[in-house]
């Protein structure tokens, strides 16, 4: 159809396919960097949001209830968070968790050793990641290897009441497993800010629609489960980090228009290669 380039506003690219792309000699462009800030406070802060019980403080507040029944939280200072993925963004949470007191434990098979000299976190093994954890942070890719990585046997090795987040991708999590656990008990607090099945749901209005996600619905049931649509980057800083490289790479492929991506599109697939776990 015409079509020489594509340029996706997202570090992720499983929603393109890469070889096909090279085969047809279209060039293709991600957003490798913008605020990891902007996603790692986003996590803390629905860690926070849970452990507080804030939505349904403001919810009572509303009604003018100011009894502190079902609002007890607790104390983060203490806490084994467990970080699965140490990336930028994964590490910048353990920063920022290592400010309130936390234990810091990290699992991610490519990272280089000499970096727990430069954070002075447990580097473990995944079993004694989930075992040991009371709150566990997701920052992974969306690859084969990491495709429900969250499931009924991992989640086995949870803590009972654990805390789990993910604002990485929704593919990450068995959606099914994790409800289940939610149901039993063996999750004590949900964050999701990805869902497996957001495409057609998130960035978009469906108050008066029909046919909505059970699976979503249900979760979004339990007090103990927030849902936020995919908006943990959403900050201005962020935004502008996107367009900017977005616009770059449309620059640089008018300067050197040639018809060869090959290269781009292999630098994607090493770059998506070396952040996956």
């Amino acid at each position: 159809m015409g079509v020489s380039y594509i340029t996706t506003r997202s570090v992720g690219t499983d929603h393109i396919d890469l070889d096909e792309a090279e085969a047809l000699g279209i060039g293709v462009g991600n957003v490798p960097h913008y605020s990891p800030y902007s996603v790692a406070e986003h996590t803390v802060a629905m860690m926070l949001t849970l452990n507080r019980r804030l939505i349904l403080a403001n919810e009572k507040a509303q009604r003018y209830q100011f009894d502190l029944s079902s609002l007890i939280g607790f104390d983060m200072h203490g806490k084994t968070v467990g970080i699965i993925g140490f990336g930028e963004i994964g590490s910048i949470v353990g920063k920022i968790l290592s400010g309130f007191g936390c234990k810091i434990m990290v699992y991610d098979k490519v990272m280089e050793k000499c970096l727990s000299k430069e954070f002075d976190f447990d580097y473990v093994d995944l079993d004694l990641l989930l075992e040991e954890s009371d709150i566990i942070s997701l920052h992974m890719p969306l690859t084969e290897d990491t495709k429900y990585f969250i499931n009924e046997q991992t989640l086995s090795k949870m803590k009972k009441g654990v805390m789990l987040i993910n604002t990485s991708r929704g593919g990450i999590v068995n959606t099914i497993d994790v409800l289940d656990a939610v149901r039993d008990g063996k999750i004590g607090y949900l964050g999701l800010d990805v869902y497996e099945h957001e495409r057609g749901i998130f960035f978009r209005n469906h108050f008066e629609s029909f046919g909505r996600d059970k699976i979503l619905v249900n979760l979004m049931n339990f007090k103990n489960v927030l849902i936020t649509g995919h908006q943990a980057f959403l900050t201005k800083e962020a935004l502008t980090n996107i367009a900017e490289k977005t616009v770059e790479n449309l620059t640089n492929w008018e300067k050197r228009d040639d018809g060869s991506f090959a290269s781009t599109i292999r630098r994607i697939s090493r770059e998506n290669e070396l952040m996956s776990n």
